[in-house]
Parts: C-alpha cells; structure tokens; sequence
C-alpha cells in the first residue's frame, strides 16, 4: 500500500466507525476497533508524506512529480491515478 492508499483508506474507515457508532443501531465496540484501525492507516500515510521530504540525492529535498500528483488526488478525495 502506498502513503495516499493508505491515507484514503484511513478516510475510509474513520467514516465506518462513525457510521458504528452514530448509526440507527450503534456498536461502539465495532466502531471503536475501525476507529483504531483507521488511526494505523492515518499514522503509516504520515510516515510515507514525512519520509517523502527526505532528501532524493542527498541534496534536494522534496518528492517526484507523479508522487506529488497522487498525493493531491488522495488529500481531494479524487480516485487514484487519475488526471492530475
């Protein structure tokens, strides 16, 4: 899985586990479970969009422009690969 996979599905399942607990027959339990799950996939994509601004070469900084793109889909809610 990749940094905006796994930051889609973090969006993902945080909407589930609201649906859980918020819904017309609420289970916090199963809720909380996704919630945590969700957290997981929310913490490895900031590790992925952190560790992108590592140096490429040891000189500049930054991510490649396919790399940048995807990010831009995943952060507005656009399908992966898509036209950036």
């Amino acid at each position: 899985m990749t940094g905006p996979d796994h930051y889609r599905e973090a969006e993902r399942l945080a909407t589930m586990a609201r649906c859980l607990t918020r819904g017309s027959e609420p289970d916090p339990v199963a809720g909380a479970a996704v919630a945590a799950e969700a957290q997981v996939h929310a913490t490895l994509a900031l590790a992925a969009a952190t560790a992108m601004q590592a140096p490429v070469d040891g000189c500049e900084p930054g991510m490649s422009g396919l790399e940048w793109a995807e990010w831009r889909r995943a952060i507005n809610g656009e399908p992966a690969g898509g036209d950036a």
